[in-house]
């Protein structure tokens, strides 16, 4: 009888463990999502403008109300009317640095390079607009490619 339970557990737990990884796969290709569209309405309601240059400017640029220049208060007052994109920046929920909503800013190479061992949860173009995950190859889930490919025009780029 022992034998059986665990033969039993010895298939049904790493099937268990890679449907945790599909789901963590899909949130962030989600949360990916939600980034890519708050950059977009960003730069539509800020005359072409991205968010940036600086981690600190991308954050606070989409988690708060700003003006037509991208300056920021906490308050919807005066000429701070847009925004917010984003309640917070998301956490990764995947790859070595599962749990950052860090990023790591990359206005030289387009896409961006990751570099996981930043400790950023993100990599971001503040010249191109382009934000993607920062993982390495083996951690890059499928999918990415295709939300690349569905930004705006001045913002894709490919997966190298």
């Amino acid at each position: 009888m022992m034998l059986i339970i665990a033969m039993l557990a010895g298939m049904a737990i790493p099937r268990l463990s890679r449907g945790s990884g599909g789901a963590s796969r899909s949130a962030m290709l989600a949360d990916l999502n939600v980034v890519h569209n708050a950059i977009t309405r960003y730069q539509a309601e800020h005359i072409g403008a991205l968010p940036g240059p600086t981690a600190a400017h991308f954050v606070s640029q989409l988690t708060l109300f700003t003006e037509v220049t991208g300056k920021t208060n906490p308050k919807r007052t005066g000429p701070y009317v847009f925004g917010p994109y984003l309640v917070t920046m998301p956490r990764i929920p995947i790859g070595p640095n599962r749990g950052s909503p860090s990023i790591l800013i990359d206005p030289v190479n387009n896409p961006p390079t990751p570099n996981p061992a930043s400790g950023d949860g993100w990599v971001y173009n503040p010249n191109s607009g382009v934000f993607l995950p920062n993982l390495d190859d083996a951690d890059t889930p499928a999918g990415l490619d295709a939300i690349i490919k569905g930004l705006p025009p001045a913002n894709q780029a490919e997966i190298p």
